[in-house]
């Protein structure tokens, strides 16, 4: 859209307007909807994204945008029966943002507008409750100070605690009526003290926050925030302006936040938390510890009681469960905001199910709804609960999950940590604000002092997918001396510490964890998902335990097994060596001969796993360096074993092998079929293998077995007929003489260019294809996976010249191109050939999108990442034309 052309209405009254959260936001749509289905919502209206655009690129509004306020204010005023800065019957309004995307915390709101010097007293006579008039006062003051005036939030906070020490005051509740007039004074006179003046004139007051709220969309936090869950920055913000209702006048008032399910677990049970005597900003800035949602039923139970119907209400509209905001204000409940509630990937999928069996939605919206991402939160490991460990304090369980960490107390040293020395922390914080997003981003776990199960760490946490304990009464944290006391226990910077989000548990140094238990909901889920899922999910496993777990979550096969990883073991590395620096045929074969029944063990243990599904064994592709010593290790090993004594000979042969195979570019080296094609007994060793176990396993357990064997690094057909010619010759030698009739296949990983370009050439030799996206990445762009991280992508994505890592989600344009050509031209050749990808991007749910429309028969990626694919295939399925 274009900042200068507003293509709708500046402001819609709430419930009059449309239902487009691009353009009224989330918080704007919802209410206006919540108001026209009967629900109690304090009237007011929504200033649209289009204005927040507009505002960004002028610095201004455009004609006649104050005279639409005033008449939407006047509008609310009659419907009200009060005036804005009335002396007499003042209407105050909150002035609050709204994003078309959820992002809690991240943008600034202000309460109590419409207060002054003058219709303080008004509201206090209109009341009857003086204390509540004044503190309301002193409410605004500090939030325009903080919000609009930009002075430091901190020294309202002190002020706040002086006087509440000076009366003995423990919580703000406790102040009275003169106390708070002692406030309002001091929050004066910090304003003054920088220079600056609190608006007398309400109208004055309400262009202020109004600015101020736009302008934040643009802050640092907002901004950190975007970038971490990869929101638009031209999406904007809309404002909302609604008529203020109080949850802060006695005890038969309250503000609160709750869910319509529980965000944790998913249990369909009402839950969240309120507080007595409040307003909102109370609940979520985690200064008070709140209520449980059921207490209310004994302390304001009619409002609780319409509470309840209202949840079931917003479920049947909505048709997900609800994240809403809610004030009482003298037993009579409002409803200030419903959105769809950030939820755990535990929840995530309960509820999807639920509402599924339910009727509330049909299985193929249940599969839609979860984010396949979100899955890795459930497949990751958990505390043990056989491992000992010590309990040294125990929390409010804001956000479930495990994570051992280092102890950091301050958000920028969390992110320099992780960035600069790869550490794992937790963020140990009293509480956390918005500020503190780029600390929480790059923590593995949050622990907080104060605060409940909806402050600010719980809610970021849990859309996060990290664990999280709140409110921690054990926890006395000293930031001035980065210190905290775990009871009688005290921790320091860098102290290792583990903690259970699920529990609400924080233990002593590093704790043992296992693999998850899957609940049946998961399993459902993943059920539902075939029902429209079109392509394969086979995995990328090298050992059977990696493909047992990869089965149990439901490959249908390997797609890779890098055999180069089979020689990594410690009794297996000095015979591979061997062979390596072998100096004649003769002492080579016979290192081979030895590492032969080795790998035929390891192939036989992954096709009884496999039971029958395919196989397919990539050949030895790595540079053959990688499997000996740095040279300048060596170097050293030859200085202190000749000082001792020593025999050098075998090191002697190895340091020379090693300067023969130094290349400058090895990615680009001696390696792949290459190797195969000057070493042919190296890739006969391994035929011998594959043919050999596949025959037992077939003889022993009577299962058809499906061994596919890959010729890596191919880039002319003359290379793969001279490889393709060896391999067959020794698989039939093989199998004459077992009697067994033993079907194989032999294909190649397209993973340079020219191979794409020839694809139809190399069809004609190759059974299969499987696209080896990393090295394709890799040789289109002339980027190495290896160095471009940490070199030159952050500065890119800044930049704005690449906003996606190429090699997490496959470039489309290029790479992308590159294998439709060659699926084309391989189907040319031969219609029905079997055409997959292996590479990192087999898991990856915007690739995997891809991959379907590209033509391909199948994705394979790391075991636990099987899930992820087998969802995201669906999905895609379903989004197909």
């Amino acid at each position: 859209m274009n900042a200068d052309t507003l293509e709708h209405d500046m402001i819609y009254y709430f419930g009059e307007g449309p239902v487009d959260k691009e353009l009224l936001g989330g918080k704007g749509a919802n209410l206006g909807r919540m108001r026209s289905i009967g629900l109690p919502v304090p009237p007011g209206f929504t200033i649209t994204t289009e204005i927040c655009n507009h505002y960004t690129a002028h610095n201004d509004y455009p004609d006649g945008f104050t005279d639409a306020v005033a008449a939407n204010m006047a509008k609310m005023e009659e419907e009200l029966g009060k005036s804005f800065g009335s002396t007499g019957n003042p209407l105050l309004v909150s002035v609050r943002s709204g994003a078309a995307i959820s992002m809690p915390g991240m943008m600034d709101s202000v309460l109590n507008i419409g207060l002054n010097d003058d219709s303080v007293e008004g509201l206090a006579r209109q009341t009857e409750n003086e204390r509540f008039a004044w503190d309301s006062y002193r409410r605004l003051i500090q939030m325009f100070g903080d919000v609009v005036l930009g002075v430091e939030h901190a020294r309202f906070e002190e002020a706040l605690s002086e006087v509440k020490d000076s009366v003995g005051a423990k919580n703000d509740t406790d102040l009275k009526t003169g106390d708070l007039k002692d406030l309002v004074i001091r929050f004066k006179s910090i304003i003054s003290d920088e220079g600056k003046t609190f608006p007398q004139d309400p109208w004055q007051q309400l262009r202020m926050s109004i600015d101020a709220v736009f302008m934040s969309w643009n802050n640092e936090r907002a901004i950190r925030y975007r970038e971490a869950n990869d929101i638009p920055d031209d999406m904007g913000t809309a404002v909302n302006v609604q008529a203020m209702v109080f949850g802060n006048t006695g005890k038969n008032s309250g503000t609160g936040v709750g869910f319509t399910r529980n965000p944790a677990t998913g249990e369909n049970k009402l839950y969240g938390e309120y507080l007595l005597d409040a307003q909102g900003e109370d609940v979520v800035a985690g200064i008070r510890t709140p209520h449980p949602i059921e207490d209310l039923a004994d302390q304001i139970p009619e409002a609780y009681e319409k509470l309840q119907d209202i949840s079931d209400i917003l479920e049947e509209e909505y048709r997900d469960m609800q994240d809403f905001e809610f004030t009482v204000q003298e037993g009579k409940l409002w409803m200030l905001q419903t959105r769809t509630g950030k939820r755990t990937a535990d929840a995530a999928v309960k509820i999807a199910v639920d509402m599924a069996d339910e009727g509330i939605i049909d299985r193929e919206t249940a599969v839609m709804r979860i984010d396949p991402e979100s899955l890795s939160q459930l497949l990751h490991k958990r505390i043990d609960p056989d491992a000992e460990r010590t309990v040294i304090a125990t929390g409010l369980n804001a956000s479930p999950g495990a994570a051992s960490g280092h102890i950091v107390f301050d958000p920028d040293e969390a992110e320099r940590l992780v960035k600069e020395q790869d550490e794992k922390v937790i963020l140990v914080r009293p509480e956390t604000s918005p500020e503190d997003i780029h600390g929480l981003v790059s923590a593995e776990g949050i622990v907080t002092s104060r605060g409940g199960m909806t402050s600010h760490a719980a809610v970021v946490a849990r859309g996060m997918g990290k664990p999280c304990i709140t409110g921690c009464k054990d926890a006395a944290i000293d930031l001035s001396n980065q210190a905290v006391w775990f009871k009688d226990r005290e921790y320091g910077t860098g102290d290792l510490i583990t903690i259970d989000g699920a529990t609400g548990e924080i233990m002593d140094g590093q704790v043992a964890m296992k693999d998850p238990q899957l609940s049946g909901e998961f399993e459902s889920l993943l059920e539902w998902a075939e029902e429209f899922r079109t392509i394969g999910v086979r995995t990328n496993a090298d050992t059977p335990e990696d493909a047992a777990r990869a089965r149990s979550f439901g490959a249908e096969g390997i797609g890779l097994c890098r055999t180069e990883h089979m020689f990594m073991a410690e009794d297996r590395m000095p015979i591979m060596q061997d062979m390596i620096t072998a100096e004649s045929l003769e002492e080579r074969q016979e290192a081979l001969d030895k590492l032969l029944p080795m790998q035929q063990n390891d192939f036989a243990d992954i096709f009884k796993v496999m039971e029958g599904y395919p196989v397919i064994i990539r050949l030895l592709d790595p540079p053959l360096h990688e499997f000996l010593p740095a040279r300048e290790d060596l170097l050293g090993e030859v200085v202190e074993r000749s000082l001792e004594g020593r025999d050098l000979t075998r090191l002697g042969r190895m340091l020379k092998k090693v300067k023969n195979l130094e290349e400058a570019n090895p990615m680009l080296g001696f390696r792949g079929c290459r190797l195969g094609i000057i070493h042919p007994e190296i890739f006969a060793m391994q035929v011998r293998a594959i043919i050999r176990a596949a025959a037992t396993v077939k003889k022993e357990t009577g299962n058809k077995v499906k061994p596919y064997i890959m010729i890596p690094l191919v880039s002319m057909e003359e290379e793969l007929q001279h490889v393709e010619d060896m391999v067959r010759s020794v698989a039939t030698e093989e199998i004459s003489q077992v009697d067994v009739d033993l079907d194989y296949k032999i294909g190649t990983m397209i993973e340079l260019p020219r191979a794409c370009v020839i694809a139809d050439r190399i069809a004609r030799i190759a059974d299969f294809f499987s696209f080896g996206t990393n090295d394709l990445t890799q040789t289109t762009f002339g980027f190495s996976r290896d160095d471009s991280e940490g070199k030159f992508f952050d500065g890119y994505k800044r930049e704005g010249v690449m906003r996606k890592n190429p090699f997490q989600t496959l470039d489309r344009d290029g790479v992308g191109t590159l294998v439709k050509m060659a699926v084309d031209k391989a189907r040319s050749t031969k219609e029905d050939m079997s055409l997959g990808i292996c590479g990192e991007h087999g898991g990856d749910p915007a690739s995997i999108e891809f991959v379907i429309g590209a033509g391909l028969d199948y994705v394979s990626c790391s075991p636990y990442r099987v899930p992820i694919a087998r969802l995201a295939a669906a999905q895609a399925a379903i989004r197909q034309p």
